[in-house]
């Protein structure tokens, strides 16, 4: 084909500038949609109650329920069953906690802990510790060591299955590459094995604080005066359900502050990211 000299006079296609795709599923931080979302329940609930479709008896109002907190607050009721109810699920998560570590940790680290131990945690673990309560009445006494040996049960075993998660998930090739460099064998446990099980780690304590909160009601319910579980089942008894729901709210504000101090450390911990 002979060469024409003519010169393509068409204008260059536009440059178009392709958006970024690597934002590694970063979600969006949406402060008020819960908040708005809440507000809505309540005033809903709040309408539906007034309107008269439900009877305040089997479902009071927000603003009875209100009005049950303050009331328990000035009387000074609230304080003292939140204190104690403080203490045993501090004292039964912090027992629970310390020896799920440990062990979660050895059975990661070690065979021998590993092979033992881990039949052990699999067997006791389905067994729902509430369960154990009367036994364990039996061999405590009624006080208070036996409700707190009874949230501390509930809290070790998912606490050692996650530690030992955790470490077994550590980053292989991290561990091996410190391995060659020679790295002591406590270093690498310090500053390889436990940052990498820590996401875990950090995950199980949502999990163990929740179940926390469950036996810790349950126990109160079975075997005490004082407590948030003994004050909703005393006034569940007296259908004084105003009373009741705000045990209930108190139980769900408890859980939304750990959750948030959870959340801070988690923060602080993986300022890295």
């Amino acid at each position: 084909m002979a060469y024409t000299g003519a010169v393509d006079s068409r204008p260059a296609p536009a440059l178009r500038e392709i958006p970024f795709r690597g934002g590694g599923f970063v979600l969006a931080a949406k402060p008020y949609a819960s908040l708005i979302a809440f507000v809505i329940v309540l005033a809903v609930w709040e309408g539906v109650v007034r309107a008269g479709w439900i009877s305040p008896l089997f479902l009071p109002a927000p603003s009875a329920i209100a009005a049950a907190l303050i009331h328990l607050a000035r009387t000074g009721l609230l304080w003292k069953h939140v204190s104690i109810s403080l203490q045993r699920l501090a004292i039964g998560w912090t027992i629970g906690t310390v020896a799920g570590v440990a062990v979660g940790l050895s059975m990661g680290l070690w065979s021998l802990t590993r092979s033992v131990g881990l039949a052990f945690v699999s067997a006791l673990f389905p067994i729902p510790k509430i369960a154990l309560l009367p036994l364990l009445i039996l061999w405590l006494g009624i006080g208070e060591t036996s409700k707190d040996v009874t949230i501390a049960l509930g809290v070790f075993f998912p606490t050692a299955i996650t530690v030992y998660s955790g470490v077994d998930s550590a980053p292989r090739n991290l561990i091996r590459m410190a391995q060659s460099f020679g790295v002591p064998y406590h270093d690498i446990v310090r500053k390889v094995i436990v940052p990498g099980a820590l996401p875990y780690v950090i995950a199980g304590f949502r999990i163990t604080t929740s179940t926390a909160l469950i036996l810790l009601v349950s126990a109160e319910m079975i075997g005490a005066q004082y407590g948030i579980g003994a004050f909703i089942l005393q006034t569940g008894n007296m259908m004084l359900t105003d009373q009741l729901l705000a045990g209930v709210t108190i139980l769900s504000a408890l859980g939304l502050m750990v959750n948030w101090l959870l959340g801070r450390t988690e923060s602080w911990l993986f300022r890295w990211r």
